[in-house]
């Protein structure tokens, strides 16, 4: 892989993981909670969001085959440090809750939209065109991943802001095992890969076509 197109790629990944974030910030500030504004985590700097696991181990693991083999990078997950949020200041707490879940998975989808149109209707360039396709990839990636209904994914979340009071508590429950859960669906093979990729690949392959890639 050409190394400006990887050098390129992970400030992608990274600014698409941070505005993932940010936005669950800025809808709860909508909703009344200055938690995060005040923790000074509306900014798109990148070192209030870094999680030394997230941001940087877990990403660098995905994209050590390409950079070994100089191939695309395919498949990389990663993540910021989540933004504080305390949903007793929200002015309504369930439909606040349901909100801002959802809002960094709009965001990375969004972000795959924007970059699926200028890659449309700029011109050819070798770099532009792999650089944008890399954005609509990974933000696609981190929308479908964090809406998998797995705790403590935002997927989960907005399930339990669905579900009734008594079956949410027992469905949150499940969060001291949702990082166990991922690592068996990322381990168990399945096909050509894992489970896990086999899932999210999937789904991202149908938003790609519907994107025109």
């Amino acid at each position: 892989m050409d190394p400006l197109i990887l050098a390129i790629s992970i400030v992608i990944l990274i600014f698409s993981v941070i505005v993932h974030e940010v936005m669950h910030g800025v809808v709860a500030l909508r909703f009344g909670d200055p938690t995060a504004k005040n923790a000074g985590r509306l900014t798109l700097n990148p070192i209030p969001h870094i999680d030394p696991i997230g941001t940087i181990l877990v990403p660098f693991l995905f994209l050590l085959p390409s950079i070994l083999t100089r191939q695309s990078p395919g498949f990389i997950i990663g993540w910021a440090k989540p933004v504080p949020i305390n949903p007793y200041n929200f002015s309504n707490i369930k439909y606040g809750e349901l909100s801002v879940s959802i809002a960094g998975i709009i965001a990375n989808f969004a972000l795959a939209i924007m970059a699926a149109i200028l890659f449309h209707i700029l011109p050819s360039n070798f770099i532009i065109q792999g650089v944008l396709s890399f954005t609509v990839t990974i933000n696609l990636l981190l929308g479908v991943f964090n809406l998998l209904p797995i705790p403590p994914l935002d997927g989960s979340k907005v399930v339990m802001t669905l579900l009734p009071t008594n079956l949410a508590i027992e469905y949150q429950k499940l969060e001291r095992y949702g990082l166990l859960i991922l690592l068996v669906l990322w381990i168990v093979p399945f096909g050509n890969g894992t489970l896990l990729g086999a899932i999210i690949g999937g789904i991202v392959s149908f938003l790609q076509t519907l994107l025109g890639f």
